[in-house]
């Protein structure tokens, strides 16, 4: 419902959810009035998080790192509303230091089935730098989450979330999708949302084993409880191909090229493609989703990249790095 969903649509109604039902998340203060929200972060540390309240296509978050980019942000989201009336109120956070992950959970209202934890990457360049964007790609599993982790994360986050919405009359129904940073002091939220995630999504659409109409079924009618949902035993990712500009101005209409061209094991996701006559043409920001099953996550990695090298149009991007992070550190061979 409307209501349940409310986790996602207004940060600052999340985050005063999680104070109540002692859910961990980032010390956050809520601001309406842009000149107390500028004299809060003249007095506070860096970096420091700003989030515009409500929705903004996954944009809406601004770390800066000093004062000046503070203000500027502040500007942006509360005076000139870049991202519309998502803009009239914004909640101001602690950084975190830590590994983010996302996580996943088919819910009924009352029980929960954790999807295999995932990682996105957010920022449009290599290394997370420049503007965020949507998600330029994921991985999962993430080799570095183990059953303890998720374990941990259902029973102090997912859970608390799932009974508290229970108790103030809005259950969840569907799937919730934690931001989770994982850092020296536990795992913590960083936001919440009501729905699959995207390129998450494209991923776990590839690893899912048991078919997922019965499991949507499950949680409508109550009966996810008696329900195993299973997961095929390999890694799996998704590199995101986008066009030239994005997240700021970019061009459509740019034909795209190799889409034809059959590979094993690898799955395309069109999220801004249109046709033009027999071509299909690129339409939108994040313009192809391509995905891969591996028996390693370098396994997917490598046949995923080798199809994004293969299809072409003017202006395309997409990170080299994606589930870089997530990789064991291997040792040179010696000679």
């Amino acid at each position: 419902t409307k209501a349940a969903a409310r986790i996602e649509w207004s940060k600052s109604y999340a985050k005063q959810f999680m104070r109540e039902e002692g859910i961990p998340t980032a010390r956050s203060e809520i601001f309406t009035d842009v000149e107390k929200a500028r004299d809060h972060v003249a007095h506070g540390s860096f970096p420091v998080v700003i989030k515009a309240d409500g929705l903004a296509l996954g944009k809406g978050v601004v770390i800066a790192q000093n004062l000046s980019e503070a203000e500027d942000a502040l500007t942006n989201i509360m005076q000139e509303r870049s991202f519309g009336d998502a803009g009239k109120e914004v909640v101001i956070e602690e950084f975190l230091e830590g590994r983010e992950i996302s996580i996943h959970a088919f819910c009924d209202g009352e029980h929960v089935a954790l999807f295999p934890a995932s990682q996105d990457h957010k920022r449009i360049g290599e290394g997370d730098t420049g503007p965020n964007t949507g998600g330029m790609g994921t991985v999962a599993p993430v080799p570095w989450v183990d059953e303890n982790l998720l374990e941990d994360i259902r029973q102090k986050i997912v859970l608390p979330c799932v009974q508290g919405l229970k108790k103030r009359g809005t259950p969840f129904v569907g799937v919730l999708f934690p931001g989770i940073m994982v850092t020296a002091e536990g795992s913590k939220v960083i936001e919440f949302n009501a729905r699959f995630g995207d390129p998450e999504t494209q991923t776990y659409m590839r690893l899912l084993k048991t078919d997922l109409l019965p499991i949507l079924l499950a949680c409508v009618e109550g009966d996810l409880g008696a329900l195993s949902v299973e997961w095929e035993p390999f890694s799996g990712c998704c590199i995101v191909l986008a066009s030239g500009g994005y997240p700021e101005a970019y061009e459509k209409e740019k034909p795209i090229n190799g889409l034809e061209i059959q590979r094993d094991g690898v799955e395309i996701f069109h999220a801004g493609t249109a046709r033009d006559g027999n071509a299909v043409v690129t339409n939108g920001g994040r313009v192809l989703g391509v995905t891969a099953l591996g028996k390693s996550l370098e396994a997917a990695l490598a046949g995923a990249y080798e199809t994004a090298q293969q299809i072409t149009f003017e202006g395309v991007q997409y990170r080299k790095d994606i589930g870089r992070s997530a990789l064991p550190v291997i040792s040179s061979p010696q000679p």
